[in-house]
């Protein structure tokens, strides 16, 4: 009798790990789109942050996944219709977590980078003098500090937009524009001398912003969202998130920035 109950519950816990360990649904291909942002991913050298994952969630769950280049603006306009399956780096706001969900695996905070002639040396400091022009990337929202300064220069049309990082460097060179929001990714290009010797940041007094792998919730039911979920969580446990950003940043900031 003991040993009929034994068996059976073995049994069971075979079926029940057998169950946890069942990995997303591979029958077909998945697509995921990259966008060129400093550290994060560089089209000129195909490498960074986000290829590097991409690769590692591709290997880990056995899944086919087919990986472009995009704009951010565009990303969230084909995860919302259903047409992208996944982003990497990405936060959420109350808009998003309609159409998307999030696997979150590292967090950083946002920094305002001025013009040392801007006069500009906190936040008010912006927003009262109605001569300065913020840049920001199209479809980039950050941290809620820096969200309201961009939303409130919004409305008073002083805010100028790009596709990406170099043409707002190009215009912070050129004065068309006396600041904008950078994170961690985009260090390496501050540090060159051109853009050091003439700006200054200026901290936002937010904690550090929870990003992650965006899953459409038109494409992938909440099933299968919950096993790429465990894939990432996987990747997190084992440390490997650890070692993708340890390759790109000193250890201390790559300790901070996977918390997770």
């Amino acid at each position: 009798m003991i040993r009929h109950c034994l068996a059976g519950l073995l049994l069971a816990l075979g079926c029940l790990g057998t169950a946890f360990a069942a990995g997303p649904d591979c029958t077909r291909s998945f697509t995921l789109a990259l966008h060129d942002h400093g550290l994060l991913y560089s089209v000129d050298t195909d490498t960074g942050i986000d290829k590097d994952f991409a690769d590692e969630l591709e290997r880990r769950s056995g899944c086919q996944i087919r990986v472009s280049l995009m704009s951010r603006a565009r990303i969230w306009k084909l995860i919302e219709s259903g047409a992208l399956d996944f982003s990497l780096s990405g936060i959420a706001n109350d808009e998003r977590n309609q159409y998307a969900d999030f696997a979150w695996y590292f967090s950083n905070k946002y920094y305002l980078l001025v013009r040392k002639d801007s006069g500009i040396h906190q936040l008010a400091d912006f927003e009262h003098n109605n001569k300065f022009q913020l840049g920001v990337i199209r479809s980039f929202r950050y941290s809620d500090s820096a969200n309201r300064l961009v939303d409130s220069l919004s409305a008073e049309n002083r805010v100028s937009q790009a596709g990406g990082l170099e043409p707002l460097y190009q215009a912070l060179l050129l004065g068309r524009i006396q600041g904008m929001i950078i994170e961690p990714f985009d260090y390496p290009a501050i540090d060159d001398k051109k853009i050091r010797d003439v700006t200054t940041i200026v901290e936002f007094d937010d904690p550090p912003i929870p990003h992650g792998l965006i899953m459409s919730k038109k494409a992938l039911t909440p099933e299968e969202r919950d096993k790429w979920r465990a894939v990432v969580n996987e990747m997190i446990a084992d440390g490997t998130v650890r070692r993708i950003f340890a390759k790109y940043f000193k250890p201390d900031l790559a300790d901070s920035m996977v918390p997770f």
